[in-house]
């Protein structure tokens, strides 16, 4: 007889035999009667047993064998009768936390600390159902424009955007550096395969301890060519993002229930703030080099407001501010990049990037650096780079405002940070 998912004991007959295989979710045992809730990776299904029948505790894998019959007031309007229960491990310790009910109630070091049990509840369980439907809208909708999936390496011998936040290992007695980012390669591959991007883990030494930083987390990368300025990296950023809601919609709707989250109406153009327009409208110094978390918020309240948007692109941010192969505006004090701000909390960094020889060893040279030190880097655009750009989303910041989360480690599966390094 083969597995029935619970999700499919609404669709199957009545009066049918069907096998289920999952946790004791929950027991409830009354003087006649008495009710075991199990639980799998698709919802879960109530199981009648006769009074005085001993049941596994709760979190304990079991098989259950029975007949299927109707019953409006069972989850999906049926139950499982007449069991025969098979235990499929010995049975389970108490659990750290009540999975049963409906909300965890537990302090966040408690989850943090008993993650692999406390990510069974299905509302946790749920946001991170709407991470991974997130990616899957992100990789679909890139493939359909003809991007190619790479992965690059996680060991580096330099830093990508500074040295003050990168991890340092010994690599077989020389020292190399865990990624910031996947920028050099791709960039690299551009001049390959032309559109690129990438899902995959990245690298910072984040000496924060805020609700917001993580020492490793999930990154979006995407990189483009021949494009004429950051305006259509942000064409295909917004395409991105609504690809990434449409993942939600197909492979987790109801997950999106069980998460509490709110997804977000993707605008057909994301409306765009200049940077030094924005920091006049939220009262900033005009020599400010960065917007403060405050002014985040602020500016995303703006847009809400004013544009019923969610989103907002700040667009121009000081040179001085940017990595050294971001490419200058027309105006020269000012980039062609962006940040992105989605529900008032930076999402997105992206833009045009530097593509010439000469504009690179310039860039290099006013760090005060030799570029003879990238040169495995720069050999790419020796021999001929197209004007290009890119961006990068943040997995879990993106969870943690569909959610709306008050601490990005309640949607990281396992979280690492300046005290985390188990479990």
């Amino acid at each position: 007889m083969q597995r029935t998912l619970c999700s499919s004991l609404p669709t199957t007959t009545p009066g049918d035999t069907v096998r289920l295989r999952g946790w004791v979710h929950r027991r409830r045992e009354l003087s006649a009667v008495a009710f075991l809730v199990l639980r799998d990776r698709s919802g879960l299904a109530q199981v009648v047993v006769r009074g005085g029948t001993a049941l596994p505790p709760e979190e304990t894998t079991v098989e259950v064998v029975g007949t299927l019959a109707a019953n409006a007031q069972a989850p999906g309007g049926v139950e499982v009768t007449d069991p025969e229960i098979t235990l499929l491990t010995e049975p389970a310790a108490t659990p750290p936390v009540e999975l049963w009910r409906p909300e965890l109630n537990a302090s966040l070091p408690t989850l943090l600390d008993h993650a692999p049990v406390a990510w069974r509840h299905p509302g946790q369980r749920a946001r991170w159902e709407l991470a991974a439907a997130s990616v899957r809208g992100f990789r679909s909708t890139l493939d359909s424009v003809g991007f190619t999936e790479v992965q690059t390496p996680k060991f580096v011998a330099s830093a990508t955007e500074s040295g003050a936040n990168v991890f340092e290992v010994d690599y077989f007695g020389r020292p190399a550096y865990l990624a910031q980012s996947p920028q050099f390669y791709k960039q690299q591959l551009v001049g390959v395969f032309e559109r690129v991007y990438e899902v995959g883990p990245v690298f910072r030494a984040e000496p924060h301890d805020t609700v917001r930083h993580l020492a490793e987390y999930v990154s979006l990368d995407v990189e483009l060519g021949f494009i004429d300025d950051h305006h259509d990296v942000l064409a295909v950023l917004r395409q991105v993002l609504a690809g990434m809601v449409a993942g939600i919609h197909q492979h987790a709707p109801e997950a999106v229930e069980r998460a509490g989250a709110a997804l977000p109406v993707v605008p057909d153009e994301i409306p765009v703030i200049h940077f030094r327009d924005a920091l006049a409208l939220v009262g900033a110094p005009e020599d400010e080099p960065d917007l403060a978390p405050e002014h985040e918020r602020a500016l995303g309240a703006w847009a809400l407001a004013e544009h019923g948007s969610d989103f907002l692109a700040v667009e121009g941010y000081p040179m001085a501010k940017r990595p050294f192969y971001t490419h200058p505006s027309p105006e020269p004090r000012w980039s062609n990049s962006f940040d992105l701000l989605f529900r008032g909390l930076e999402l997105v960094t992206g833009g045009q990037r530097l593509h010439r020889p000469s504009s690179y060893d310039a860039a290099i040279r006013a760090r005060g650096e030799d570029p003879a030190t990238y040169a495995s880097y720069l050999q790419a655009f020796e021999h001929g780079m197209p004007p290009h750009g890119g961006f990068a989303i943040g997995l879990e910041r993106w969870t943690a405002r569909l959610t709306g989360v008050a601490n990005i480690r309640e949607v990281t599966l396992f979280p690492r940070d300046l005290h985390r390094l188990t479990p």
